[in-house]
């Protein structure tokens, strides 16, 4: 049998061959172009073609981070930085005791909450701060936290948390320490799925503006904002970092996290 009959579309099984092919490349082409890109996009592609582009290395048009347009969805209003609350004097601290006075029903009188909620006694004044200016921006939604902070001065956020900081964190009660141990995700996190260490911006000795201290908060608390972070439902995490982190989380490596802080 000669060459120009095998190669030939007379030939069925030539046919049949640069078919399968053919089909194999298309969908290759598809999840390559279309469904991977797609699948791991920040936000929604806004089109078919923008999915190809992307794939293709073409670039995205220019947006200029210091222009946002009206479309655009920050996480936050406030810019963090290592500067970002000046120094506390006594006069601030002093505003903040007296603003406080209508906070201690559900953060305690001196700052350590025995309902459940944050405490709030020793954290660092940039990230009660953040957290208070994104409660009023909408950044981060409360039925209850909304109301009470539109009422807030950026002044008063101020002082607020600068008397909180002044506070030193109180126990509520003897807590046995955990028998695990540190877990793995505190200690090293999970590069495999893109974990970074708790540690490594927890850690008491990690000084990182706008970030609280973890220990000793309430389990339910904890549990229930990394749960908020890993459905979306609370995103006013800067770069995405901690919904890229537990986003990757089980309802097990939650818990488990959650009982660890809350324990020590």
């Amino acid at each position: 049998m000669s060459d120009d009959k095998i190669f030939s579309f007379r030939n069925r099984w030539f046919t049949w061959s640069v078919a399968i092919v053919v089909a194999i490349a298309f969908g290759a082409a598809m999840v390559g172009f279309v469904w991977v890109p797609r699948a791991h996009a920040r936000a929604a592609m806004e089109s078919l073609w923008d999915a190809i582009c992307s794939a293709a290395g073409a670039p995205a048009p220019y947006r200029s981070a210091g222009l946002p347009t009206p479309e655009q969805k920050f996480p936050t209003s406030v810019i963090v930085n290592a500067t970002m609350m000046g120094e506390a004097g006594q006069a601030s601290i002093g505003n903040g005791a007296t603003l406080a006075m209508s906070c201690t029903m559900c953060h305690g009188a001196r700052g350590t909450s025995p309902a459940g909620t944050p405490h709030l006694a020793g954290q660092p004044a940039s990230a009660t701060y953040k957290q208070l200016r994104d409660f009023a921006s909408g950044h981060r939604p409360s039925a209850i936290m909304q109301p009470l902070v539109l009422e807030l001065s950026d002044q008063d956020m101020r002082d607020l948390s600068a008397y909180y900081a002044s506070l030193e964190r109180e126990r509520i009660s003897a807590i046995e320490p955990s028998e695990e141990g540190t877990p793995r995700l505190v200690r090293n996190g999970d590069p495999m799925r893109s974990i970074g260490a708790c540690s490594s911006c927890h850690s008491p000795h990690a000084v990182r503006p706008a970030t609280p201290v973890l220990e000793g908060l309430s389990e339910t608390y904890l549990r229930d904002q990394l749960l908020a972070f890993r459905a979306g439902r609370r995103a006013n995490d800067i770069n995405r970092q901690m919904r890229n982190a537990a986003h990757g989380l089980t309802d097990s490596e939650i818990a488990q996290l959650a009982r660890y802080y809350a324990d020590r």
